[in-house]
């Protein structure tokens, strides 16, 4: 069996996350913009100067397709280690899962714009039942 290189033993959450980022094939500008941050803070956290909060990180592993277990601790086979080889990929393969990515980060912000409407509309019926 050979070293998992992304393991707890060897990496860090920031190399975890940088090597799920380039197998997304997202650059840092791409990816902060999808989360709604700073380049400065996805770098911070690539680089181990600070940890994003526990709804970041679930937005993370959501957005680059690996499980928050793995990019928390390494345990699991989400992104496999660098290679010296880069396998052939087929463009509109490729172009597939850069469209599959993006609808899955853009139903995550759905998901919460509808947390956030469902809300406002419980505290409006809240208030409509005490008038009565």
């Amino acid at each position: 069996m050979t070293e998992n290189w992304y393991s707890e033993e060897h990496a860090t959450l920031g190399d975890r996350l940088a090597a799920a980022r380039d197998a997304a094939g997202l650059t840092q500008s791409a990816l902060a913009q999808r989360l709604g941050v700073r380049v400065k803070t996805l770098r911070d956290w690539e680089n181990d100067a600070s940890e994003p909060r526990a709804n970041r990180l679930q937005m993370l592993a959501a957005l680059l397709g690996v499980s928050l277990r793995w990019l928390l601790t390494g345990v699991g086979e989400d992104v496999a280690p660098p290679s010296d080889e880069a396998p052939a990929v087929d463009p509109q393969l490729k172009a597939a899962l850069a469209e599959l990515r993006s609808l899955r980060s853009d139903l995550l912000h759905m998901g919460e714009r509808l947390g956030r409407l469902e809300k406002s509309l419980r505290l409006q019926f809240s208030g409509a039942e005490t008038d009565e």
